[in-house]
Parts: structure tokens; sequence; C-alpha cells
């Protein structure tokens, strides 16, 4: 693929996800199944467009105009923190060949973003949080097991991904 090619497949892929992730800002329900979904491009981006650099310059434009033009900045802060370099991440921890490795490293991201989130939001989340994750362990344990559900099936999109669409874009 030429170079060019590469580059017009990642800038279709950062708007593609930049679109996703203005509809998220702006739908009622589903926020975080939307910049979930924004954040896979960024993988098609990698795979179709020309590797990691390609997927980070994706991931890039997206966040940084997320934060501009978005008008959720919470969505855009999620895609930024998390959903949209999360694949990248994955794709990193995924060439080490070693199966603990790998989910030490995607794990070890994970908690470390969600440090972060609840360092920082838990004023703002702890109330809207059922009463049986009232502490830091329960959320931890919670996360966790709904990051590993992400992850396998975030394996199995960019499977589809790869076996359906990247086929038809290299032709």
């Amino acid at each position: 693929m030429s170079r060019s090619r590469g580059l017009a497949l990642t800038a279709l892929f950062a708007a593609l996800s930049l679109i996703v992730l203005g509809g998220a800002s702006v739908m009622p329900t589903g926020r975080l199944g939307l910049t979930a979904l924004s954040g896979i491009l960024p993988a098609a981006a990698a795979v179709s467009g020309g590797g990691l650099r390609a997927g980070l310059l994706c991931y890039g434009c997206t966040g940084l105009l997320g934060l501009i033009l978005v008008p959720d900045k919470g969505c855009a802060l999620l895609y930024l923190l998390f959903f949209g370099i999360y694949p990248l991440v994955k794709s990193l921890a995924e060439r080490c060949g070693v199966w603990w490795k790998e989910s030490f490293l995607k794990l070890a991201f994970f908690n470390g973003v969600l440090t972060l989130f609840w360092l920082t939001l838990k004023s703002m989340f702890l109330p809207l949080l059922p009463a049986v994750l009232n502490g830091t362990l329960p959320v931890y344990l919670a996360g966790n097991v709904v990051f590993l559900a992400y992850d396998h099936g975030l394996s199995g999109v960019i499977w589809l991904y790869i076996r359906r669409i990247h086929r038809t874009l290299r032709k």
C-alpha cells in the first residue's frame, strides 16, 4: 500500500472516529458504548493504514479535535485516556507472545487509568454508583471483570474487521 493511501485511510478513520465521538456526546443514552466504538477506529487505522504509527496518528487527531469540537468533554476525555489508546496498548502488549505477560500489561494499564479516574472523579461518580460498589475494592473487582470482557470483545471485533473489511480495503 502506498504511503498516501495509508495516510488517507488514517484520516478517514480519524474523521469517522470523531463523528462517532461527537454522536456519543449528544446522544441521551449509549454514551459509553459510542465512546468505546470510536476507540475501535484507531485499531482499524493501525491495521489498514500502515501500523502503530497510523493508529497513533488517528488517536491523536481524534483526541485533539475531540477536545476542541465535541460538546461533552467527558466523552473526549474518556476517549483520550482509555478507549482511544487502549487498542494500541493492546497491540503492543500482545506482541510479547506470552499470555500471562500480555494479561499483566493490559490489566496494569487498565488499573492505572481506573486509579486516575477514581482519584480525580470519585466525588462526581460516587453518588451514581450502586450501594454495593461504594468501596474501592468492589469498584476495582467489578472494573477488572468488565475490562476483561471488553478486551475479549475488542479482540473479536478486530478479528472481524481484519476478516471482513480489511480484505476489501486492500484491493
